[in-house]
């Protein structure tokens, strides 16, 4: 059975006057079951408050647009209150408590990508809220919840009772925690600020997400990246050589992608456009050519510390071939390999376009 390997956007679950929460759904992205991936988003609109929750898988959280608010509580540890913008990353493990919050005009809007190998439902993140409609705290009899909180009757159903909102609801005169700068410390770095690991003129620039500038990542056992290519520039053909998938959220631009996989068939080929989600199966080959206004995305790798080899280029493991292993798999004259070997000799693994 051949996978569907296409491009995806996602579809809204929920929401109201505060927000709407998204997800890719794995019975269209069948590469999410397959690969025990998670994706989802959340949009908050001014005064949006996403419900204190936790979820049944790792994650990384990235903050796509706006300026917003997040508590994050890990366990047995006091609750840390963060500001967090537009290209914070922040390492989610599972069971951690979280809340969100925009308190600005700009939507907020938060991507969510994750590991459900130990979840419910294989390719879906579930999320158990403490507080809402569909809460834990309104699902325990009167009893139980009175005897837990050593609260009388009237009140516990005083606050089952206010608790209407399911998931995202909108505040109104309510104040919320200040967030504090210090707390951003050892839980988020943002990518398009952070020291880039790649940058190449013309051609485009990489900050790579791992346990050296987010310990934390080393918790939810998930690496990242953000790329962002020039205006027609290409990302070399490579593959994770560490046997890790690669989930790829574009973020801002468009462009064309092909991957190839077994027995060198071409598996993908087709036009990728901000919002698109697909994903890249172990070993397969991938390359993206940006179109003139330039492409930018945000993808997980399925282990903290990802290894990527590219073939294309100097530091490809074509030129790393002695020249006459390459004449003799090319099937070629040594006039052909040494013009082939000539070509590219720079270590880059983007590449401007031609002149």
């Amino acid at each position: 059975m051949e996978l569907d390997l296409s491009p995806k956007l996602a579809k809204k679950l929920y929401g109201g006057d505060g927000g709407s929460y998204f997800a890719w759904s794995p019975s269209e992205l069948p590469m999410l079951r397959e690969g025990n991936i998670g994706a989802a988003k959340l949009a908050l609109e001014k005064d949006g408050f996403a419900l204190p929750k936790y979820s049944d898988s790792n994650q990384v959280a990235y903050v796509l647009q706006g300026t917003g608010v997040v508590g994050i509580v890990l366990p047995e540890k006091e609750e840390k209150v963060l500001p967090v913008k537009k290209g914070d990353a922040i390492a989610l493990p599972f069971g951690v408590v979280t809340w969100w919050y925009n308190k600005e005009d700009t939507e907020f809007v938060v991507l969510f990508l994750g590991d459900t190998s130990k979840a419910h439902k294989r390719g879906e993140f579930t999320d158990f809220y403490l507080n809402g409609s569909n809460a834990i705290f309104t699902g325990f009899s009167t009893e139980f919840v009175g005897r837990a909180w050593d609260l009388e009757e009237s009140v516990v159903k005083t606050l089952v009772g206010k608790q209407s909102g399911k998931g995202i609801v909108k505040l109104s005169g309510v104040t919320l925690p200040e967030p504090k700068k210090e707390h951003r410390d050892g839980m988020t770095l943002n990518c398009e600020e952070a020291p880039l690991d790649v940058d190449i003129k013309g051609g485009g620039r990489v900050v790579v997400l791992n346990t050296k500038n987010l310990p934390l990542v080393g918790e939810v056992g998930l690496g990242a990246d953000l790329v962002r290519l020039d205006g027609s520039a290409m990302c070399s053909p490579g593959f994770s050589c560490d046997s890790a998938l690669q989930v790829t959220y574009i973020v801002r631009g468009s462009g064309r992608v092909q991957v190839v996989g077994v027995d060198g068939k071409r598996v993908l080929e087709t036009t990728i456009k901000a919002g698109n989600l697909f994903i890249v199966p172990r070993f397969f080959v991938v390359s993206k050519i940006a179109d003139p206004e330039g492409l930018e995305w945000f993808s997980i790798i399925t282990t903290p510390n990802p290894i990527f080899t590219h073939l294309a280029g100097s530091i490809g493991c074509w030129k790393a071939l002695s020249p006459q292993v390459l004449q003799a798999a090319f099937n070629v004259d040594s006039e052909t390999e040494k013009f082939f070997r000539s070509k590219r000799t720079s270590d880059a693994i983007f590449f401007p376009p031609p002149k």
